[in-house]
């Protein structure tokens, strides 16, 4: 299982990149974002993989930043959306956008990307809503594992979705003295109903 490859960018071009690793030439399929990340050709890369195994063939997919990959990692749990489908909505939808609208059940904003349905939009925030901040799982707003309170995490995730970590930490702090047992999800959503305001 290859977790990331470290080498010379080959080539680039939308959907994909050749990354050159001591002679060999790996074709690593990418979105959009992870696409404009990229150095020039020639230039040293490190890229995360996520490796997909079926019985005829075997993909690699590339991603920037931990941050997308979890959250790619999460799409693909959903049922009807395999990995190249997970990269179309990576591409049509920056990963901050793409939490708010499915934390804030906005189906209408998901239905927009390309190859995304009303049936597939409403699947995705019925089994990621609660799922895109599961503390069990790699964090979709850190990328890293390490354990973090639920409060931490609904800051963590206010931030990402571009709000000042101030405001977020007093948002938060409301909500949750108001419903101690809510889970990340109701209080991140509680907060950008207030804060949107």
């Amino acid at each position: 299982m290859i977790a990331f490859l470290n080498g010379i960018l080959h080539s680039k071009n939308e959907g994909e990149l050749i990354i050159d690793v001591s002679g060999t030439g790996y074709r690593v399929e990418i979105s959009n974002q992870t696409l404009g990340t990229l150095p020039e050709p020639g230039k040293e890369l490190k890229i995360l993989i996520y490796h997909h195994f079926t019985d005829s063939d075997q993909r690699l997919f590339g991603f920037a930043t931990a941050k997308e990959k979890n959250l790619f990692e999460k799409l693909i749990t959903v049922k009807g959306i395999g990995p190249k489908l997970g990269l179309t909505i990576l591409s049509g939808m920056p990963a901050a956008g793409l939490m708010e609208a499915i934390v804030t059940q906005n189906t209408a904003s998901l239905s927009g990307i390309s190859g995304i349905g009303k049936k597939t939009a409403e699947r995705m925030v019925l089994e990621l809503k609660d799922k895109l901040f599961d503390e069990s799982g790699p964090s979709v707003v850190t990328g890293s594992m390490q354990s973090r309170s639920k409060r931490e995490e609904a800051v963590s995730a206010l931030e990402a979705l571009g709000f000042r970590k101030r405001d977020a930490e007093q948002a938060v702090q409301q909500i949750m003295a108001g419903g101690p047992d809510l889970t990340i999800s109701e209080v991140v959503k509680q907060a950008l109903a207030q804060m949107n305001r």
